[in-house]
């Protein structure tokens, strides 16, 4: 039997959906929205739902680039007893989203900007305002030098990881490699010691940049560490293989700890509080210092897991709710 090109997921109905769903936007240009959430990753999709819920008017945009969409398999979320595909939670929580009224629109925000009490947003070939801005645009991982194809294969069958946090448990006793050095590099390594005795610490470039404390604390842990750089990268009986000087060393799962890339620009373009590491600052509420702009999930200081993310998109969202209620009562 020929597979269903347009079954829910397919990349076709993807994007078909998607492109009905801009067009749907583009017919309501002008409209004043309640709130416009930007990043359709976990937090973005639980604040619209509770939005909507709340009966506001919400348009997510969604640039396709959550960090969820690459998890093959995730077992740390409840309620998932087999585990599941970042992708396939992702399309259940848009079609949650749907159901009670939002509207999506797929592209990147290009700007981002405050007139008065409202926002003004623009996203590849259209404007939209709104009352308040959520942003949840997370962040970016600093993958390490080796050929994309190559990156997504290995990503797929869980030999590179990037969330010791969320997956060490499926690596328990393999044969496992850190990339990276200094504090970050060295506190991975150390925190995967409880899941496997054989761990490396491989510089990415030509040396170790450790201080002997990072060393000592190496040692204490019997973790290996091995100087770089890594030439090559191959897929190898079931692993990966990493090429060293004169050497190829093989591991069974690959934790990159090269750090991440903080996408928080729209928020600096508004001069809101960023911090040292360009993590947007937020109070308990998830509000920035800037009225009426809103952030959550990795985009803000905390733990990057699915699970917080929830839990910042619901707290945001009820702010949201309760802050537009001291501007105008919301009746039915």
């Amino acid at each position: 039997m020929e597979r269903d090109l347009m079954q829910p997921g397919s990349v076709e109905h993807r994007s078909r959906s998607r492109e009905e769903d801009n067009l749907s936007i583009r017919n309501e240009i002008g409209n004043m929205h309640d709130c416009i959430v930007v990043g359709g990753g976990p937090a973005g999709l639980t604040a619209s739902i509770y939005l909507s819920r709340y009966h506001l008017k919400v348009l997510v945009i969604d640039d396709g680039k959550s960090r969820a969409e690459t998890i093959p398999l995730s077992f740390n979320l409840a309620g998932y007893p087999n585990g599941i595909r970042g992708r396939e939670l992702l399309r259940r929580m848009r079609a949650q989203a749907r159901r009670f009224g939002v509207k999506f629109s797929f592209g990147t925000v290009t700007q981002l900007a405050k007139s008065g009490a409202a926002f003004l947003v623009r996203s590849d070939g259209f404007s939209a305002s709104s009352r308040c801005v959520l942003l949840a645009t997370g962040v970016v991982n600093r993958q390490p030098k080796m050929p994309k194809t190559l990156h997504r294969i290995a990503l797929q069958k869980g030999l590179i990881r990037y969330c010791p946090i969320c997956d060490g448990y499926e690596v328990t006793d393999k044969q496992i490699a850190v990339i990276g050095t200094g504090d970050r590099g060295t506190d991975e390594a150390v925190f995967l010691r409880s899941f496997s005795r054989s761990i490396t610490l491989v510089a990415a470039g030509p040396q170790h940049e450790l201080l002997d404390a990072d060393l000592d604390r190496l040692d204490q842990h019997g973790i290996s560490v091995i100087e770089g750089p890594i030439t090559l990268f191959s897929l190898t009986n079931g692993g990966l293989s990493l090429s060293l000087h004169a050497q190829s060393l093989f591991f069974e799962a690959v934790y990159p700890a090269l750090g991440s890339i903080v996408r928080s620009e729209l928020a600096a373009g508004l001069e809101a509080r960023l911090n040292v590491d360009g993590c947007v600052e937020v109070d308990s509420h998830q509000r920035t210092s800037v009225q009426g702009l809103y952030a959550a999930g990795d985009l803000v200081i905390g733990l990057d897991q699915i699970s917080n993310a929830l839990g910042q998109g619901g707290v945001a969202a009820t702010a949201i709710r309760n802050d537009l209620a001291l501007q105008a009562p919301l009746m039915r």
